[in-house]
């Protein structure tokens, strides 16, 4: 019988809390967050939760609320890693999160290498320690190593997620505006020709013509994938020399209008005598995305104007002399179908569910190595087992395999 501890009740770690308090083995699922609002509304819906507020800038109290529990699930923003990682180390719980970069106060390279580096403290306990376990990165970093396997030797590995939903009432992102709009305004890394390069914000434009959807603009997002695969290219992915992630949709093209504006600079200005930080001001205004299921349900009731979406895994390499091309198109359910399955987003559902299914192979011994890697470097067995069960919630993958020709 197991106890889990969450840190971290928001969109991701209210829709994991849900599935663990179905889980048969589970008897505690401890659910610990700073907001008081956050961690009672999800205490109220389940029977196994205890709720406990925790302020994750003081390690002790991390500490105190991981006593007893057989495994951490970190939601919170990837700046708390280490300290719990730190607290897991201490309790002898196995860890889990769902992002590993970036962090304040290191470069993004570095930060996953700082993480990556922990492996043989988490080896030694005989603890697992499993990171990225999201959508993007996770999902995304299976069906990657998936394809990547049924290659000789890989060239390259891109990674496309499209967004695209329009409602009548105004909702630009689906997650965090701050951290959107951050993240968009970052210098994102590409793993080009087995080298690390920064590139500038909306950078490295491309049209991608997706099925079903058509042609649409992509560029350059920062994202933990081209960071994780490039330092563990020859360790996992047939020492692959070009990675890449892209991103698209109408909130991108707002954050861009924005950032050439200097609507997103975190930089003090002077307006009218006032000091302002533009980033505050426009992240202060941006309506926030709807958490809560009365919430969803008031936007899909005031009406929907269009959902569409695409996440494609691209990769390219060569087998027995042949240069293939491996496209993965993943399906999950949109807005509209995530509320009726689950009361709650798409954006949600995909995460949540995916990082759950991560959550559900820890506690069932699964997944049989410790240590700490992220996902692409699970095994054939191990991936498997993740897709079929994925396929239950309805998410799944198409795969199309053609010889390229020059």
């Amino acid at each position: 019988m197991k106890k889990i501890l969450i840190m971290g009740v928001g969109a991701q770690g209210s829709t994991i809390a849900k599935r663990l308090d179905e889980e048969e083995m589970v008897t505690e699922v401890r659910c610990a967050d700073y907001d008081d609002q956050a961690v009672r509304e999800i205490t109220g819906q389940l029977k196994k939760a205890k709720g406990i507020i925790v302020n994750a800038n003081n390690s002790d109290e991390i500490l105190k609320a991981a006593e007893g529990v057989d495994l951490i699930v970190n939601g919170l923003a990837p700046d708390f890693n280490m300290k719990v990682m730190d607290a897991a180390l201490e309790v002898g719980a196995s860890y889990q999160d769902m992002a590993s970069g970036p962090v304040n106060d290191i470069a993004f390279v570095d930060a996953v290498k700082r993480i990556l580096d922990r492996s043989q403290e988490f080896e030694a306990r005989d603890l697992t320690a499993l990171i990225n376990t999201g959508s993007a990165p996770g999902f995304a970093n299976v069906v990657v190593r998936d394809s990547v396997d049924l290659l000789d030797s890989c060239d390259s590995i891109e990674i496309l997620v499209y967004d695209g939903i329009w409602s009548k009432q105004f909702i630009p992102f689906w997650w965090s505006p701050k951290t959107a709009f951050g993240d968009m305004a970052a210098e994102p890394i590409r793993f080009e020709n087995g080298e690390f390069h920064r590139t500038k914000p909306f950078d490295n434009p491309t049209m991608e013509n997706f099925r079903g959807v058509g042609e649409r603009r992509m560029v350059d997002h920062e994202h933990e994938e081209p960071v994780t695969m490039g330092l563990l290219a020859d360790k996992a992915l047939k020492s692959v020399k070009n990675v890449t992630f892209r991103y698209g949709g109408p909130g991108l093209e707002l954050a861009e209008s924005l950032y050439k504006m200097g609507l997103l600079s975190e930089q003090t200005i002077k307006v009218k005598g006032v000091d302002v930080v533009p980033m505050e001001v426009i992240s202060a205004l941006t309506p926030p995305a709807p958490k809560y299921p009365e919430e969803i349900k008031q936007v899909i009731d005031n009406g929907m104007e269009l959902e569409e979406g695409a996440f494609v895994v691209r990769v390219n390499g060569w087998r027995d002399g042949k240069h293939l091309e491996i496209e993965n198109y993943v399906y999950a359910p949109g807005l509209t179908e995530s509320f009726a399955l689950a009361q709650i987003t798409h954006e949600s559902y995909f995460t949540g569910q995916s990082a759950y299914l991560f959550t559900k192979m820890l506690l069932n011994g699964i997944i049989k190595k410790s240590g700490l890697f992220p996902p692409e470097m699970l095994e054939q067995e191990e991936r498997n087992y993740f897709l079929s069960e994925a396929q239950k919630l309805k998410i799944t993958v198409d795969r199309t395999v053609k010889t390229r020709l020059f």
